[in-house]
């Protein structure tokens, strides 16, 4: 499980590393494309209906990792970006109830509301230094925290299905790339981002295979199995350690730091994403003491 997070974190410095030289939308096809061939030739199509494959695809692959590295190519720092993704959990729980009949409970409505004072916080800094190309990139990466919401409400109601998630994530792999290729060309033009690629150097590419096996393959495949082996209540919690991994990777990295109105917003988000994860125990545990 630490394993997986410091991967998770780490991901974030590893994006901001290869966006110096591949324009975003390039950067996340590569992504999709290494995470999908070889292996969509030895991994069985997931049991379900090809809508759910379609939908994932475009949900997380093109529209949650596309605005990311969007928004983190405008500038959003790579912790920063780790932090405010985390609120794909409210908008997760949102529209699960929306969709999916799931039920409120009182941890989801105040973890989100402290969550929220949270990203009020940062987005009132992004407002006081000016509105820049930062401050869009910080409502982008927002919207990426929807999209990805919505990438797990398709992968939670495809499960009824076919519960391998580790397929799925591989046949939708084949989604993002002409998606995002034509979105690059659109954006960069053709014979500009083809020359980014093929003059990227070995740091970039390192990158792209980190996020690809790495961070997509192995991070998705190594968590799924500890869902699957112990309690979601032992494996979450441990989410709240992916933004704590992106900002320590990105000090240490990259040489990022935060200020104080911006430290205050961060341990406003993640007190939120820990009273929606274990708040319910932690009463218990207190009440039975």
């Amino acid at each position: 499980m630490l394993a997986v997070v410091a991967l998770w974190g780490f991901s974030f410095v590893a994006i901001k590393v290869g966006l110096r030289e591949i324009p975003p939308f390039a950067f996340v096809a590569l992504r999709f494309v290494l995470a999908a061939v070889p292996l969509v030739f030895f991994i069985k199509r997931p049991r379900m209906p090809w809508r759910f494959v379609v939908g994932y695809g475009l949900a997380v692959g093109v529209c949650q990792f596309g605005l990311l590295f969007f928004g983190m190519k405008l500038g959003m720092p790579a912790g920063l970006s780790s932090v405010v993704i985390q609120l794909q959990i409210f908008f997760t729980v949102g529209l699960a109830i929306a969709f999916l009949g799931d039920r409120l409970r009182k941890e989801d409505l105040l973890g989100a509301a402290v969550a929220t004072l949270g990203v009020v916080l940062l987005g009132v800094y992004k407002v006081m230094a000016g509105v820049t190309s930062t401050l869009i990139g910080f409502l982008l990466v927002i919207a990426a925290a929807l999209a990805w919401a919505v990438g797990n409400v398709v992968a939670k109601r495809a499960a009824k299905d076919d519960a391998d998630m580790f397929a799925l994530v591989v046949w939708s792999s084949l989604i993002p790339p002409l998606p995002l290729a034509l979105l690059s060309y659109a954006f960069a033009g053709g014979a500009g981002v083809w020359s980014a690629v093929a003059s990227a150097g070995m740091l970039t590419w390192a990158s792209v295979l980190l996020l690809a096996w790495g961070a997509t393959l192995f991070g998705f495949a190594s968590w799924a199995a500890l869902l699957h082996r112990y309690p979601t209540a032992l494996v979450s919690p441990f989410a709240l350690l992916i933004p704590v991994s992106g900002l320590v990777s990105g000090a240490i990295f990259l040489d990022e730091g935060l200020a104080p109105l911006q430290v205050a917003g961060v341990v406003l988000v993640l007190l939120g994403l820990a009273e929606n994860l274990f708040g319910t125990q932690l009463r218990a545990r207190l009440r039975r003491a």
